[in-house]
């Protein structure tokens, strides 16, 4: 688990809920995509992304987003999923997502979601701000 965290300057604990399991008595699919999305806004949070929504109308959008399943996960567990940032571009960045398990102390779960800046006011693509661009230069 040490070595996961050390790879991961971003991580972020969940615990597994007993109704996120299907008729397989495993975490259904699409949940993944939730601890995703619990992820990506603590990434967001602590680099101070959504600070300025409210002003300036600009903040992030999905316009992709993929998962690769390689081992169950059931009730209980608790996970960690960790953070990583590649491919940034002028208006966008990837997000990269791993999964991993606590009580099986492994990899469960990949994923990545490429992320658009977005002008909510104009409806049109903004660019990275240079305190943004240097905060996701950081988790790179």
């Amino acid at each position: 688990m040490n070595d996961f965290l050390a790879q991961h300057s971003i991580s972020t604990d969940i615990q597994v809920a007993w109704g996120e399991m299907d008729a397989l008595q495993h975490v259904n699919n699409s949940v993944y995509f939730k601890y995703f999305e619990t992820a990506r806004l603590d990434f967001f949070n602590q680099i101070n992304l959504l600070d300025d929504l409210k002003t300036t109308s600009v903040g992030p959008v999905l316009s992709e987003t993929n998962a690769r399943f390689k081992r169950p996960v059931t009730f209980p567990d608790s996970i960690v999923v960790g953070v990583k940032i590649s491919d940034i571009n002028e208006d966008r960045f990837v997000m990269h997502y791993t999964v991993f398990s606590k009580a099986q102390q492994a990899v469960t779960t990949i994923g990545w979601a490429k992320v658009v800046m977005f002008n909510f006011k104009t409806g049109k693509k903004a660019k990275l701000t240079p305190e943004l661009l240097s905060a996701l230069l950081e988790h790179e």
